[in-house]
């Protein structure tokens, strides 16, 4: 049994652009279709007033890259995922158009993604999570009981929010334990070792896409070995970074998917981890004698078969 500290959120309040993040946007009769055949979600049945988390995987089922989903007014479907990749991700989508009826375009030049947390969520966002409202002017999608999207166009502010802090944002993205796949990151996780199933990424029902059998094969057969979980760091993380259990200073056990700092004593992260780890000895950040890592409780069960 793996001890956890109470999972705590920071009450955070207002709003903040969310400079980390960039949209796709895919219209087209086919655009649905073409994105069903290529991410872990089922995009042929998307509702028109519900967001999905889904992913994107190499042939190995390697995460490419990960995007928060949903219909806009128009029936265009919006793909937000972290502007480190967006380029290469369009590039690589574009390639496997082909005959397709479907149009992908880098949309950040026409929108820009604000993060809304607390009253300033609840004003100007839909009630229940992963809800959508989409009108030619506006975009938002309830994440969760705090948090918010709103995509604004370029120029637009969210109207009667105070000013957010950045790092706020992420430490409430961290604590949030949803995976979101940045340039450090990429290719580096099959989707379960970042929980991604969990937080409804991950369609088994669906056809084919990339990686799909390295996928199913992690779900069906038991060897999901690794996973993500929330960490309280006696210093300041970054994706990417390795980290090492005390009882073997030689191998890495695991590695940083998200991360935050609010102060020079506040620091967090989602770190993707062996299981068996967790229970061998203390972790630390980047060798066996660093930065301790307290592990926090998820806001959402792991399979106990894990």
């Amino acid at each position: 049994m793996i001890q956890t500290l109470p999972l705590q959120p920071l009450a955070a309040q207002g709003a903040v652009q969310l400079t980390e993040w960039g949209l796709i946007c895919a219209k087209g009769a086919d655009a649905a279709s073409f994105l069903h055949s290529q991410l872990t979600q089922d995009i042929s049945q998307l509702p028109q007033d519900r967001a999905r988390w889904a992913g994107y995987c190499s042939a190995k089922g390697r995460l490419l890259a990960t995007f928060l989903i949903w219909r806009g007014a128009d029936d265009a479907i919006y793909l937000a995922c972290s502007a480190d990749l967006l380029q290469s991700t369009l590039k690589r989508l574009r390639m496997f158009v082909l005959r397709a009826k479907c149009e992908l375009v880098d949309a950040s030049a026409l929108w820009v993604v604000h993060g809304l947390a607390g009253e300033a969520a609840a004003s100007l966002a839909p009630a229940a999570t992963m809800a959508v409202h989409a009108s030619a002017g506006a975009m938002a999608v309830r994440l969760d009981a705090q948090r918010a999207l709103l995509v604004l166009p370029v120029g637009q502010a969210p109207a009667g929010a105070a000013a957010m802090d950045l790092s706020a944002w992420k430490w409430l993205e961290v604590h949030a334990a949803v995976p979101r796949v940045v340039a450090a990151t990429t290719e580096l996780f099959v989707p379960q070792m970042v929980n991604l199933e969990l937080v409804g990424g991950v369609s088994f029902q669906k056809g084919c896409y990339p990686g799909q059998e390295v996928v199913a094969r992690s779900q069906y057969r038991g060897s999901i070995k690794r996973r993500s979980h929330i960490f309280h760091c006696a210093a300041a993380a970054q994706p990417g970074q390795e980290v090492y259990v005390s009882t073997d200073p030689e191998q890495p056990a695991g590695t940083v998917v998200l991360a935050a700092s609010l102060n020079e004593h506040a620091h967090c992260a989602l770190v993707q981890v062996k299981t068996e780890a967790l229970l061998q000895g203390s972790l630390h950040l980047g060798t066996s004698q660093g930065a301790e890592l307290e592990p926090l409780e998820l806001p959402y069960p792991m399979p106990v078969a894990d």
